[in-house]
């Protein structure tokens, strides 16, 4: 297991974080699970208020297994107006953990601007709870658009970010620039589920990667990235870190045959694409129904290039029925105004597109896992 400083916090975590929205079958799957963890090198786990049992789960472990110095604690709250509210979230959180103060607070998604206003709205309580010794660092997750979290980061106010950046979706990359700059802790969102659901790949994708796994490829783009702090491995059970945590020593640069890999990927979206490749650069918005327009054509992009359908599907149904976390409407909604069309540097038929990606992705609607 490799360690990096995780931003200002001047604190060394490992490269992979046990994330615990997933090991809920049981206190004892969980326990055996954090303890699998620990004994491979992680110190940095993460939960939060709305993951069921999951702090209480971690406080077990902490009492029965495991010396609280030996990790590093992430707990998440949702953002709210109500100061005293914050203060109870904190000490309930605390009592479920068994522990007196948390090594890191982030705010729960700060996905939208009143969210940021909410979340800024009470610093003074979080200020109290840093003072008294409760909580010595706070950052925020995020699921919002680059504005939302660029104007985040701006207000030098968080010391770490939890966020969504991987080989298929980069479009959050001059936040970790910007991160860095601040020189914040970032954390990676979940590279194996919300990267593109690597550990089920297509077919097409496997071939196109070898003799690398697609998670794989995606795991060492990030793991090359010095920015990069710490990655999110969300596993159910103990057996499901064995393999990601095999290539935790592998944070050198990219080797010349990974780089020939992804110029390979990028060469297959352009020919299977041609000029229906959406490239992501988010002119067509905003729309008047309310789609997601880059997104909706992004999931095409990787369906179409790699067969990645049954990722696009579980993304696209997402679509109208997350709310903030993940905003915007189906393509189905598409009234052909055209409003989008002009802006378009590509001059792609969106409508059609957003029609043509509602046919292949529609299936059926999802929900987060921890709603």
């Amino acid at each position: 297991m490799h360690y990096r400083r995780f931003g200002k916090t001047n604190l060394n975590l490992s490269v992979f974080s046990l994330g615990t929205m997933r090991y809920l079958v049981s206190q004892e799957n969980a326990v055996e699970t954090i303890k699998q963890a620990v004994n491979m090198g992680i110190n940095h786990i993460e939960t939060a208020r709305g993951y069921g049992k999951s702090e209480k789960y971690l406080g077990a472990a902490l009492v029965s297994e495991l010396q609280r110095t030996q990790l590093y604690i992430t707990t998440k709250i949702t953002p709210t107006r109500d100061v005293g509210l914050i203060e109870r979230y904190i000490n309930e959180s605390l009592e479920n953990l068994n522990t007196d103060y948390l090594d890191f607070l982030a705010i729960h998604g700060i996905n939208t601007w009143e969210h940021l206003e909410i979340t800024l709205h009470g610093i003074k309580a979080l200020h109290k709870m840093i003072d008294d010794g409760r909580v010595r660092h706070i950052g925020f997750s995020t699921h919002g658009p680059l504005d939302v979290i660029l104007a985040t980061i701006s207000t030098d106010f968080f010391q770490f970010i939890n966020l969504h950046y991987y080989y298929f979706f980069q479009h959050n990359a001059p936040a970790i620039e910007l991160a860095k700059q601040k020189d914040m802790g970032i954390f990676i969102i979940s590279p194996a589920d919300k990267g593109g659901q690597l550990y089920t790949p297509s077919s097409t994708l496997e071939k196109l990667c070898q003799p690398f796994s697609p998670l794989e490829l995606n795991y060492r783009f990030l793991l090359s990235d010095p920015r990069i702090t710490t990655l999110s491995v969300g596993a159910a059970r103990p057996q499901e870190l064995e393999w990601p945590l095999s290539i935790s020593d592998r944070t050198e640069p990219l080797t010349p045959q990974e780089v020939e890999i992804f110029q390979r990927l990028e060469n297959q979206a352009l020919t299977k694409l041609g000029t229906e490749k959406c490239s992501q650069c988010y002119a067509c918005l905003p729309c008047p129904e309310n789609i997601q327009i880059p997104e909706v054509l992004r999931l095409r992009n990787l369906s179409v290039a790699y067969d990645m359908t049954e990722f696009g599907k579980y993304r696209y149904g997402m679509f109208e029925n997350a709310g903030h976390w993940f905003p915007g409407n189906k393509g189905s909604r598409c009234t052909e105004c055209g409003e989008c069309l002009p802006r378009c540097p590509e001059n792609l038929d969106i409508p059609s597109l957003l029609k043509d990606t509602h046919q292949k992705l529609k299936g059926s609607s999802g929900r987060r896992l921890w709603d």
